[in-house]
């Protein structure tokens, strides 16, 4: 099996599978995470269908994701995942998938769903096989940890990589997602960090915006709030794709679980980035 190994392991997050089991846990119970550790299937069916979640380093933005996973968690185990990312290095196609092999983590191999990666081809006229465009990205990878640690290391997923985020490029990758699981207990997880760079007031008052768009499960106004008021979220297409496949499927609301900035982890306020988990229900 062809197997990708981590870039990042070792920096953005823990090294060994001791020490990362450590900091997901700490990121569960830590001060801004959801308090406890999570509980795996409490509610008997399926109630999400997407998250919105972080991917900075797991110790600026992890806890801020754990209220994701936490709340995932509670949802009877998925079947497989589809991850969606922006593409920060801009290799490789505009949207890239991979469609066999393996990502290893520290925490061991989660297999490429290749059976449903095909699928989502077929019904694409725009996505493209291309590893190289995953080869060096964090914003997928990052969302590994916590689902080997909720599930045990051989997770089935997913990924596709966005350079291209534009509405309509957006609205064909989430249509394509949502004809391909049909059928089948997927969970979509879209990565992304919201304000870049940014006083923390500026950053919290963009980042309302383009929360709210998402809280309305609107695609269009997200990418309208994105465009206007100039808000550096660097993955506002792959939330766009997930808006648009979660309607599709019949999506009937969505959740804000947690809202921080690297100021509330580091204590500097004056440049901030900021991070969001947000949940979409089918009921």
């Amino acid at each position: 099996m062809k197997v990708r190994y981590s870039p990042i392991a070792g920096s953005w997050y823990a090294g060994t599978s001791e020490s990362l089991k450590k900091q997901v846990e700490e990121c569960f119970t830590s001060k801004l995470g959801p308090g406890s550790l999570p509980t795996i299937g409490a509610r008997e069916s399926r109630t999400i269908l997407a998250l919105i979640s972080p991917h900075a380093g797991l110790m600026y933005s992890g806890s801020v994701a754990a209220h994701g996973y936490f709340e995932l968690a509670q949802d009877p185990r998925p079947q497989s995942f589809v991850i969606l990312g922006p593409n920060h290095r801009g290799l490789g196609s505009a949207v890239a998938i991979s469609v066999k092999g393996a990502w290893r983590t520290p925490f061991g191999d989660a297999e490429i769903d290749s059976d449903l990666a095909r699928a989502i081809l077929e019904n694409s006229s725009i996505i493209d096989v291309d590893d190289l465009a995953h080869k060096y990205e964090h914003s997928i990878e990052i969302q590994l940890p916590f689902l080997q640690y909720l599930y045990g290391p051989s997770v089935r997923f997913v990924p596709i990589c966005m350079t291209l985020q534009d509405l309509r490029t957006s609205k064909e990758v989430g249509e394509a997602i949502a004809s391909a699981i049909r059928g089948r207990d997927v969970v979509m997880i879209a990565s992304t960090d919201f304000s870049h760079y940014e006083p923390q007031q500026v950053a919290e008052e963009k980042d309302r915006a383009a929360i709210q768009a998402v809280l309305d499960l609107n695609e269009e106004k997200l990418q309208r709030v994105v465009y206007e008021r100039d808000v550096t979220m660097c993955g506002y297409g792959p939330v766009s794709a997930a808006l648009v496949a979660a309607k599709q499927l019949g999506a009937k609301s969505a959740k804000l679980l947690k809202y921080a900035t690297s100021g509330d982890v580091t204590g500097d306020y004056s440049s901030v980035v900021g991070y969001s988990s947000i949940a979409i229900y089918i009921a």
